[in-house]
Parts: C-alpha cells; sequence; structure tokens
C-alpha cells in the first residue's frame, strides 16, 4: 500500500521494465533457425502480456479490497483521478476540498492499477511518520538519476550511516556562522530590487529568490562563491533544475514514461539527459575545488585562515566506526541532493512568504516593528537574532502552513497499520503558532520539515535563512500585493506558481 500526505503521485510496478529488459536481452539478437520459430516467439510474448495483466489484475482486486473502509470522490474506471488535476493552478485546493468532504483520508486512483491513500488528519500522520516505512519507491524512483542515492531516497542500513555521518554537518556551532553569509546573500538581492523600488512597477520573485538561495546554499554549505546573483544571463543550474523538475512531474502523470526504456528514447528524455548533465557538472565543480582546498589542510597555517568548518568538510572527512569515509558516488549523491534541497526548497519557501506578507499589510507592520528594533541600525543578521523575531517567526510558519514547499511525501507501506479510529478556506493566522495555541495541538498537525526518523536534516538551517532573508527584506522595503498577479500554485518537486509569484516594493520611508 502507499500513502500520501497532502498531494499524490502515480505507481507503476517496475516488473513490467524487468520482463522487458529479460525478452530483450533473450531474443533481441536472435535469428530464428527453424521456419515456425517466430510463432514460438508470439506465443511467449502472448504468456507474458497475459501474465502481466494477472499480475496488474490482482493488484487492482487487492487495492479495492485495501481502500474498502475510505471513502473517496469517484474514480473513473480507466483514468481513475488523472484527469481531475488539469495542471491550472487548481488542483491543490481540490485535494483540500476532497479532505473537507471526507474526513481523515481517502484513496485517490492513477490509472486503473495505481491507489494511494491520502491522509490529511495528525494522527493519521503521526501513525505513519513514528514508523520506519520507506520512502516510496514510485514516487522518488524517477529523481534518483539526478540526485542519485541521497538522503532524500536512500533507505535501510545505508540511510542510517549515512544520516548519522552528515549530521555532524547540521550543529548549531556548523551553523551559526551562516547567518553571516546568509545575510550578505540577502543583502546583494535587495540592492537589485532597488530600481523596482524607484518605479514601483510589479515584478516576479522567484528567479529572484532562487538565485539569492543558491547563493547562499554554495557560500554556506560549500565554501563557493559563485557570483551567480550578480553575473549576466540566466543561471544554467537553476535552468537545470527548473527543467529536472517539470521532467519529472511530467513523467509521473504520463503512464508510458514510467519504463525507462520509453522515457530515455522519447525527445523528454533527451532534455531530461540533457538537464542531468548540466546539473552534475555543476555540483562536479564545486567538489572537485573543495577537494583541491582541503589538500591545503597540510599546508601550515590552514587551519587558522580557514574560516569554519562547512558541510562539505564534514562530508569528504566522515568515519564511520570502521574509519571507512562516504564513496566518490556516495558524495556526489549528498552533494546533488543538497544542492537541489537546500535552494529549490527554501526558494520556494520564502517566494511564498514574501507574498503573503505582501497580502497582509498589518501582519507585515508587526513583523517590521520587531526587526527594527532587533536589528537596531545593524545591516545584518546575526545568530543571537534569530531568537529576538518570535513574531516574523510565526509568520513564516503560517505562510508554510498555507503553501508548503514540499506539497506532498509519500511512505510505502510493508506491513498492516492501524489507525487511532480502527481504521487498517486559508485564513493568515500567525497567532496559530503562539505558544500556547501550539501546545494545544498535535505536534503532527503541522509537519512542514517532515517528522519522525526521516525528517528533514536542513530544517534549522532553512529556518534562518528564511528568517534571515524576511527581516532583512522587511528592514528594507515595504511589500505590496499585486491584484493584478495572483498565484496560480502547483505541485512539482516544490510547491511553484504557473504565472510567478508577484508583488510591488517601497522603501520603508515612503507612506504604502
Amino acid at each position: 500500500m502507499h500513502v500520501s500526505f497532502l498531494y499524490c503521485c502515480c505507481f507503476f510496478s517496475p516488473s513490467s521494465e524487468v520482463i522487458a529488459m529479460d525478452f530483450t536481452e533473450a531474443f533481441g539478437g536472435f535469428q530464428p533457425r527453424f521456419p515456425h520459430m517466430h510463432h514460438l516467439l508470439a506465443v511467449l510474448c502472448l504468456v507474458a502480456v497475459v501474465y502481466k495483466l494477472t499480475i496488474l489484475l490482482r493488484k487492482r482486486r487487492d487495492a479495492f479490497r485495501h481502500m474498502e473502509p475510505f471513502p473517496g470522490p469517484p474514480a473513473h474506471w480507466l483514468f481513475g483521478h488523472v484527469l481531475e488535476f488539469k495542471q491550472d493552478g487548481e488542483d491543490l485546493y481540490k485535494v483540500v476540498k476532497w479532505g473537507q468532504k471526507y474526513p481523515y483520508a481517502f484513496p485517490m486512483w492513477f490509472g486503473p492499477f495505481v491507489c494511494f491513500l491520502n491522509i490529511h488528519h495528525p494522527d493519521y500522520v503521526k501513525t505513519i511518520l513514528a514508523s520506519t516505512e520507506p520512502k516510496d519507491n514510485f514516487a522518488y524512483r524517477f529523481i534518483e538519476s539526478w540526485i542519485g542515492e541521497g538522503l532524500l531516497v536512500s533507505k535501510g542500513q545505508k540511510w542510517f550511516r549515512h544520516r548519522r555521518l552528515l549530521t555532524p554537518g547540521f550543529h548549531y556551532d556548523v551553523l551559526k556562522p551562516y547567518v553571516k553569509l546568509m545575510s550578505d546573500s540577502a543583502n546583494t538581492m535587495l540592492a537589485k530590487w532597488e530600481r523596482y523600488a524607484k518605479t514601483g512597477e510589479s515584478f516576479e520573485l522567484f528567479e529572484h529568490v532562487s538565485l539569492m538561495t543558491l547563493d547562499s546554499i554554495l557560500k554556506c554549505a560549500f565554501s563557493y562563491n559563485s557570483n551567480c546573483q550578480t553575473e549576466g544571463g540566466t543561471n544554467a543550474y537553476i535552468q537545470s533544475v527548473y527543467e529536472l523538475s517539470n521532467l519529472i512531474n511530467l513523467r509521473f502523470r504520463t503512464f508510458p514514461y514510467h519504463n525507462d526504456l520509453i522515457f530515455y528514447f522519447s525527445p523528454h528524455g533527451f532534455r531530461y539527459r540533457k538537464a542531468c548533465k548540466v546539473a552534475h557538472n555543476h555540483t562536479a565543480e564545486v567538489v572537485r575545488k573543495r577537494k583541491e582546498a582541503l589538500k591545503q589542510e597540510k599546508e601550515p597555517g590552514y587551519i587558522q585562515t580557514k574560516r569554519n568548518l562547512d558541510f562539505l568538510d564534514i562530508l569528504l572527512c566522515a568515519r564511520d566506526e570502521n574509519q571507512q569515509g562516504l564513496s566518490d558516488e556516495d558524495i556526489r549523491a549528498e552533494v546533488d541532493t543538497f544542492m537541489f534541497e537546500g535552494h529549490d526548497t527554501t526558494a520556494s519557501g520564502i517566494s511564498f512568504i514574501l507574498y503573503c506578507l505582501a497580502c497582509h499589510p498589518e501582519h507585515q507592520k508587526k513583523c517590521r516593528d520587531e526587526i527594527m528594533q532587533t536589528l537596531e541600525g545593524k545591516d545584518s543578521m546575526e545568530w543571537d537574532d534569530l531568537s529576538k523575531i518570535p513574531y516574523t517567526t510565526m509568520c513564516i510558519k503560517e505562510s508554510l502552513r498555507l503553501y508548503p514547499p514540499v506539497p506532498g511525501i509519500s511512505r510505502h507501506v510493508t506491513k498492516p497499520l492501524t489507525f487511532f479510529d480502527g481504521r487498517t478556506i486559508p485564513v493568515f493566522d500567525p497567532l496559530r503558532f503562539l505558544p500556547e495555541n501550539v501546545s494545544m495541538r498535535s505536534p503532527h498537525a503541522f509537519v512542514p520539515f517532515a517528522a519522525g526518523p526521516r525528517n528533514c536534516i536542513g530544517q534549522n538551517f532553512a529556518m534562518n535563512e528564511m528568517k534571515a532573508v524576511v527581516a532583512l527584506t522587511l528592514k528594507r522595503y515595504q511589500l505590496i500585493e499585486d491584484p493584478d498577479w495572483k498565484p496560480k500554485i502547483i505541485p512539482r518537486l516544490v510547491l511553484r506558481s504557473l504565472n510567478g509569484i508577484h508583488i510591488k516594493i517601497k522603501p520603508v520611508d515612503y507612506d504604502v
């Protein structure tokens, strides 16, 4: 059984690929010596098709039986609920409406054989996330050729080992110096916004914020100065991430593309490999330069001149109890994972936070007053400042609730689970995150970074960056909603908007 939260993806049994591969290897280069041999091949192919169809029909029967206790929206016998999702910016709202109609959980069918149980109740979430059930193999396998078997998709002992080796990279002593670097990246972006403040024209946020978070993750985690915010032209890595995200989503929704061979020879498969090459070359260059820098460790004075220990240092030098480090393949996978997750998800979060504050000037003013009092004229955030902006933090969490950067996660259930009930319209209100309100609510009612043993290892890094960027932005600019541009939100690998995220800005000493 496959369980997802908030939003779902589809599943197709990989055994079809295995069968196709076996027959190709067995008969691909075979030249029949007997006149009736092709009849035998036809019979064998027919047997294979019937066998596969029998497996799929049994899978459909089992899915119906498992989902019987959970009523849900009517599904087409062939397409399931696929035709309900039109990629028009309304899909997530439709899932929310279904959640209101069908409490706790409801099934969603993708085609005739694939069914997910979509859960949306804290106690259901707790049951799943508190378990050690693995990530769903289908939902995440399409991304594996891009980011490898890093923490996001690995499982079992490999995941436990990597998580243990990488956890020191997110200790607060390592995170402390990052706040200054995040502030520098944010100030570079805000300086570019001065022309919009002077003209009062509307502009699209996501592209600017993506460059800023990429600049930040490179500086913080990899000690790499890319100048990506100030260099001319379009950043190739970010464009490759957009391309890969869109193509992976397209592959989810196009059943023939679930087969590796069909996707490989398709035009979209060609574009995917091209974008993968750009992304891999980018991360390979970062690792190469970092390895060269580490060689200086043997030279006198290197430790004294090094500013801080970064994530890549820890990654390259990590050793387990047997003094075994990570392989080159493992290192590349983790770098690709954190390069993507460390900039793209945070970019989505920050963009929608700024949009929410633009739409709610009364909360924006409270945040700005708090920030001004905390910074006392400084142009940069420091570690100790992060804990002095509680109202701003509540607004950040409220935006994450309304616009979760990762709109869905999924698990593959390998053993029976019993939920608490015995079965095997959004309002921007940051006060819901007051400590007294949080204490009365299930901790699994708000899980922007997941929960349980597979929670997001970089959640403190992400929250620190969001606080720093929001604080410095509000110190410098007033954010104004553009009523002509309403985001049409759409789930890709992270939450995006079909028509961008637009706001207007003015210097803070201007009247709105």
